[in-house]
């Protein structure tokens, strides 16, 4: 997720989609512990996905 798609997002779509995103990734990790993931890389992207929509709110939440 591009940071231009993730600071067009209302704080509301954008704490839904981050506990999406986080749940996603909790699952992703389990599944790569019992068989290992075809392209390993998407945990590494997930996690700075995750890392820049909470930079977002937290840039919103100080602006405030």
């Amino acid at each position: 997720m591009k940071i231009k798609e993730i600071t067009e997002l209302a704080d509301k779509d954008l704490r839904e989609k981050l506990e999406q995103t986080e749940a996603a990734l909790n699952q992703m990790k389990l599944n790569h512990q019992v068989t290992p993931l075809e392209n390993p890389s998407t945990i590494k992207a997930t996690r700075r996905d995750i890392a820049r929509m909470k930079t977002v709110l937290r840039q919103r939440e100080l602006n405030k």
